[in-house]
């Protein structure tokens, strides 16, 4: 079984990239949407961090009080590897039931798995190639303020609570460049779709890079 990550700090573009891919009939797995999937009402996820954070982190329909937790585990590193101990068996699990469930009914189909934090994940040497949407740190920065609103210093604490450029690109097999605009970055992502149906399941014959 074949399967390409696709992982990129926060802001870089990767939704922008993964709608392409989409569109050109590649099969996505959203690690954010297992995340959710992960903690559900009634998960063993959910279970876990009740457990470890007290039943104050739930709001009154019994869903986690994401807000909450964020507050919880955000300056605090220890409290953060603590949920993350929690939930990445559980993303772990459902992906690669998912995996299973496309190679079984659609082997000849292109797999991307969309990974924000792969590289902080250890998972990198899982997967048959690592595809890194590459925007500077600053520009990601700048990013946040200017099309979330945040404020500058949060936005830098949220960019620099995830692996730095250096060593994300340390784990990729493909650039794909987002630092410019967003028709820029979907016209790389149409170049990697194409490469994906071309190469597929040889992916080790993908480009270095798509700009």
């Amino acid at each position: 079984m074949t399967v390409v990550a696709l992982t990129g700090g926060i802001a870089a573009g990767k939704t922008t990239v993964t709608d392409v891919l989409r569109a050109h009939g590649i099969a996505v797995v959203d690690a954010d949407v297992l995340a959710r999937d992960a903690v559900a009402p009634g998960s063993p996820g959910l279970a876990g961090i009740v457990e470890a954070f007290g039943p104050e982190i739930l709001s009154d329909d019994g869903q986690l009080d994401r807000a909450h937790l964020a507050e919880k585990v955000f300056d605090d590193s220890e409290a953060r590897e603590r949920l993350n101990r929690i939930v990445h068996p559980e993303v772990h699990r459902l992906s690669t039931e998912a995996f299973a469930v496309h190679e079984r009914e659609h082997p000849d189909v292109p797999l991307v798995y969309a990974v924000p934090l792969l590289v902080e994940s250890g998972r990198v040497d899982e997967f048959d190639a690592v595809v890194v949407v590459h925007t500077p740190r600053e520009e990601r920065i700048t990013r946040l303020v200017e099309h979330r609103g945040m404020a500058l210093v949060e936005a830098t604490a949220r960019v620099d609570t995830q692996s730095t450029d250096a060593e994300r690109l340390e784990a990729a097999d493909c650039v794909l460049d987002s630092a410019h605009s967003a028709t820029h970055t979907q016209q790389a992502a149409e170049a990697l779709a194409e490469a994906l149906w071309a190469t597929w399941p040889h992916v080790e014959n993908l480009p270095q890079s798509f700009t």
